[in-house]
């Protein structure tokens, strides 16, 4: 997905607030935007991807300001309030009446986990609104290819499951759960050092991703979505030999709709820029279960 009106502002606004999470220093935050700045207006163009250019920025950010993980405090909360408010949402997936129903009700809990985000320009997120989020989350389903996506889980031997945020893998995890139940291999892979709010290995540990899932392996990178030239050898080998492919979040998009649509692939999403939006053909703030086939 190439660059929209708003990404410019966007990645600047994004940089300044994992800036002010990064240091207290003045100084080293007026060296960190500067940079940022030149990075971001280096690498903008018409055919910019979003996600890359974010990308380059966060390492620029944690090089200058010397911290790793400039978004811990807040994943650590959103780790925390997921747990909190997690038997209440295996709650509502055990209610469906059968195995697809309880499938979808995982991939709505799921797509709502992606609610959780910081610093994006224009958009507010609010703990306190996610169970409503959870019981009203089908309703505000822009898209809806959920029996598209069930229909090619069953047919499919090795899914691979990209994760994005800190606290959604919590809700992730019913969804591999509930694909467990149907008897498949699942591969979940999460980032391999911080960026941004993006799971890593502790967040799957907290979420004990490991319990459910056959596999759990990182990118081999800290890359904004999926960058192959930023990814280990054995991720992509993974990524290669999967049927289907569960990715979360936005970053996914934008950067997964620049490469040859092999493996099939779903997007779980909540579109919150309008540049997404506008992309999907959805309102901003709407949620998406769209399946992109092989081409």
């Amino acid at each position: 997905m190439k660059i929209g009106f708003e990404c410019p502002e966007c990645l600047i606004h994004r940089g300044f607030i994992e800036i002010q999470k990064a240091t207290i220093d003045t100084n080293l935050r007026k060296i960190a935007m500067i940079e940022t700045i030149k990075q971001i207006s280096k690498e903008l163009s018409e055919d910019s991807v979003p996600s890359f250019i974010g990308t380059k920025r966060d390492r620029i950010i944690r090089s200058i300001t010397k911290n790793s993980d400039p978004f811990i405090e807040d994943k650590i909360k959103s780790n925390r309030m997921a747990l909190k408010i997690l038997p209440l949402v295996e709650h509502f997936i055990s209610d469906g009446e059968d195995a697809y129903s309880r499938l979808e009700r995982a991939l709505l809990a799921s797509i709502v986990g992606n609610c959780m985000e910081f610093g994006i320009l224009g958009y507010d997120f609010h703990y306190d609104d996610l169970i409503n989020e959870v019981q009203k989350a089908k309703t505000n389903l822009a898209i809806n290819d959920i029996e598209k996506i069930y229909e090619q889980i069953i047919r499919s031997k090795e899914i691979l499951f990209l994760t994005d945020n800190a606290g959604e893998i919590v809700f992730d995890k019913l969804l591999i759960e509930e694909i467990k139940f149907l008897d498949l291999r699942i591969t979940v892979a999460v980032k391999d050092s911080p960026v941004s709010n993006d799971a890593t290995l502790e967040d799957a540990k907290i979420a004990r991703i490991g319990k459910v899932a056959d596999r759990l392996i990182t990118t081999g990178s800290d890359a904004l979505g999926f960058i192959p030239e930023y990814c280990s050898k054995e991720f992509l080998k993974v990524f290669n030999k999967s049927d289907f492919i569960i990715a979360k979040g936005m970053a996914h998009l934008e950067t997964l709709t620049e490469y040859e649509n092999k493996p099939p692939r779903a997007m779980l999403l909540r579109a919150k820029c309008n540049p997404i939006a506008n992309y999907l053909g959805v309102q901003m703030g709407q949620n998406v279960a769209k399946i992109f086939k092989t081409t």
